[in-house]
């Protein structure tokens, strides 16, 4: 027997065995990195998880949505124009306030001048929240003139709505202190149509139905 050949197979043929260990495991560990990317640009997709999907249902639940959006605690911060509304007639607010640039004013006519970090005492007195602004002039958010279709279209579109996902725009409606103003309004102003916990659950049931635009 050839001592050379044997020596040649003692050492060959494990480093054969481990260099193909070592791509099995190279190659299972690409894959791991690419099913956690995937699953991660699917959590982070503006399209949601349908678990019981219901077209009527769905536009059912995001018209009630709609009533709150449209009413004037909301739409009032969501002009079409850049000059913001007032009042539950929503005419266009006086002293000549604009939006500005990051949406909290122009020069020195700044939202927190007149609206303090809470509501002011009195009839007809400014609404307060520590964040108030509107949404700022590169991402404005119109509500107002824009039809239930038009409206849900917008709120799943990352580049018309703050670049937020399901998941973001979900916390925003439910925690957001600006937002949640809306249902503490200055004395005088009447009240969105729903409460803050109904339209909560209406817009939860409008995303987890189908998030269909009527």
């Amino acid at each position: 027997m050839d001592i050379n050949h044997n020596l040649n197979n003692k050492f060959y043929y494990p480093k054969k065995g481990i260099c193909v260990i070592l791509a099995i495991v190279a190659l299972l560990s690409m894959t791991v990195v690419f099913s956690f990317r995937a699953e991660s640009r699917l959590a982070n997709n503006a399209k949601p998880h349908f678990t019981r999907k219901d077209s009527l249902a769905s536009q059912k639940a995001f018209l009630k949505v709609y009533a709150v959006l449209m009413s004037p605690r909301c739409m009032n911060c969501h002009p079409a124009g850049d000059i913001p509304l007032q009042g539950d007639d929503s005419h266009l607010h006086l002293q000549g306030v604009k939006r500005g640039p990051d949406g909290k004013g122009l020069y020195a006519l700044k939202c927190a001048n007149c609206h303090q970090p809470h509501n002011l005492p009195g009839l007809h007195m400014p609404p307060g929240n520590p964040k108030w602004s509107l949404p700022p002039a590169n991402m404005k958010m119109v509500f107002q003139g824009r039809s239930p279709h038009q409206l849900a279209a917008q709120l799943l579109d990352k580049k018309r709505n703050g670049k937020k996902s399901i998941k973001a725009l979900i916390d925003h409606i439910t925690n957001d202190t600006l937002v949640l103003a809306g249902w503490h309004p200055a004395q005088g102003l009447a009240m969105p149509p729903l409460s803050h916990r109904e339209f909560v659950k209406a817009f939860n049931e409008w995303i987890s139905k189908g998030a269909v635009s009527p």
